[in-house]
């Protein structure tokens, strides 16, 4: 099969950047247009084998830009993929009506990669490989600390065996070499030594000349070079296992690595879960003109705020309130949290692991936050439902979405000193990463 081409079409550069890194790991050759216009100039020129489309970008959109490429005779049969936040039936329903074949999202994995790669013809038949290497494997940081630290301590345990039994083995070699060359020197030396004889009158003695010794020495040689090999051999092991000991030590340092990353998960993960479980409480109707607050949710770095976990609380929140014929507005507010992050700009960045200095990192901020714009801090299905309530209700509940950014602060980020750790800063930035959700009635 013949090296495929795809055209990536995104205002983003570091989601051009990500996306094409993804694709060019399948052999895949990538070019990128910033822009719906840039894309259509592309095309009369060039004939990619599929195109991977976002929606929100300056002048034409996504779609916009789906009608008009399926709209050309020329470019009608090139299979096109949205690669964007947005989400819903009703967006997918829409994407494909006007000819794309679905939505990839930008929280996107491996897998989702491959699955869409397949879909559109870019990979052989899975039928056709021998093994798939596109299979994702997630392994639990607890398991993996168990068997890192069991193969570890059964290395140098199997290594000194083995090296216990080839030094039995050459020395039962030598031994039984010894054996054999005693025995043949025992029966040289009693044919070289001549028996008693007869002697007659007048007849001289018969000399009997001694036997070569060479084959002494050849023997003695081999025995010679017998020691020298286990020597040899011995010396190896003992390097082999000073080099196992060495890996051990590194071994059991990345595993105390991990135990302290998965306790400090577990702990973030424990708080996060307490402070939830405090704020979730039944909802009831406020006195007139009182706010009262309704739930806090966490919002995890590189998620959309208004998304997700936080659109299934917002619906069941107005599922109640509409229940209890509640007037008033439904206010969310978004915190947003300061992050240690490793990375660079072009590749993006990710929190940084837990136990690097907060002096370390090579940003304390929030960029995926700061790159969104309001319309892109809200998916589509929740737009969509904020405006069918509105609907709905002819009015009387209206939600109103207010943006805290980082003046107020739910957790206090520790002082910055040379000690503070990006785990302990990150576990506060989590829990300023957040959506409120308070309601006040209509007096």
């Amino acid at each position: 099969m013949g090296q495929k081409r795809v055209l990536v079409v995104d205002d983003s550069k570091s989601a051009r950047v990500i996306l094409s890194r993804m694709l060019e790991k399948y052999d895949i050759e990538v070019d990128m247009a910033e822009s719906a216009e840039q894309a259509i100039e592309y095309l009369n020129q060039n004939r990619p084998d599929a195109i991977f489309m976002d929606h929100l970008m300056p002048g034409m959109d996504g779609l916009q830009a789906v009608q008009a490429i399926k709209g050309n005779p020329q470019t009608a049969t090139i299979p096109i993929m949205m690669y964007t936040s947005q989400e819903g039936e009703l967006y997918v329903g829409q994407a494909r009506a006007l000819g794309a074949m679905g939505v990839l999202p930008k929280q996107v994995r491996p897998v989702d990669v491959s699955k869409v790669l397949y879909e559109l013809h870019l990979l052989p038949d899975r039928r056709d490989m021998a093994q798939s290497a596109l299979l994702p494997v997630e392994l639990d940081a607890g398991a993996a600390v168990v068997e890192t630290k069991s193969a570890a301590a059964d290395w140098p345990r199997r290594l000194e065996a083995t090296v216990k039994e080839q030094s039995v083995d050459m020395r039962r070699f030598i031994v039984a070499s010894l054996d054999s060359f005693a025995s043949r020197i025992i029966s040289d030396m009693r044919d070289a030594t001549p028996a008693p004889a007869m002697v007659e009158p007048q007849a001289a003695p018969e000399v009997r000349r001694p036997r070569l010794i060479w084959p002494w020495v050849a023997s003695l040689g081999a025995v010679g070079a017998a020691a020298i090999a286990c020597a040899v051999l011995w010396a190896s092991s003992r390097e082999e296992l000073v080099k196992a000991r060495a890996d051990i030590a590194a071994l059991s340092s990345t595993a105390a690595d991990l135990r302290q990353l998965r306790d400090e998960l577990a702990a973030t993960n424990k708080e996060l879960s307490a402070a939830l479980a405090s704020a979730a409480s039944p909802t009831t109707v406020p006195a007139p003109g009182a706010a009262v607050a309704g739930r806090v949710e966490a919002v995890p770095y590189g998620e959309i705020p208004f998304d997700r976990s936080r659109l299934d609380v917002l619906r069941d929140l107005l599922a109640k309130l509409e229940a209890q014929n509640f007037h008033g507005v439904v206010k969310i507010t978004r915190g947003e949290g300061l992050f240690c992050l490793s990375g660079n700009p072009t590749d993006g960045f990710v929190p940084a692991i837990p136990s690097l200095l907060l002096s370390k990192c090579d940003l304390v901020g929030n960029p995926f936050e700061e790159a969104l714009t309001g319309q892109q801090r809200q998916s589509l299905a929740f737009a969509n439902l904020i405006a069918g309530v509105r609907q709905r209700t002819s009015g009387a509940i209206s939600v109103l979405l207010d943006d805290a950014s980082t003046t107020r602060s739910a957790a206090p980020y520790p002082p910055r000193t040379d000690a503070v750790t990006a785990g302990e800063w990150n576990r506060a930035a989590a829990a300023n990463n957040r959506v409120e959700f308070s309601m006040e009635a209509s007096p």
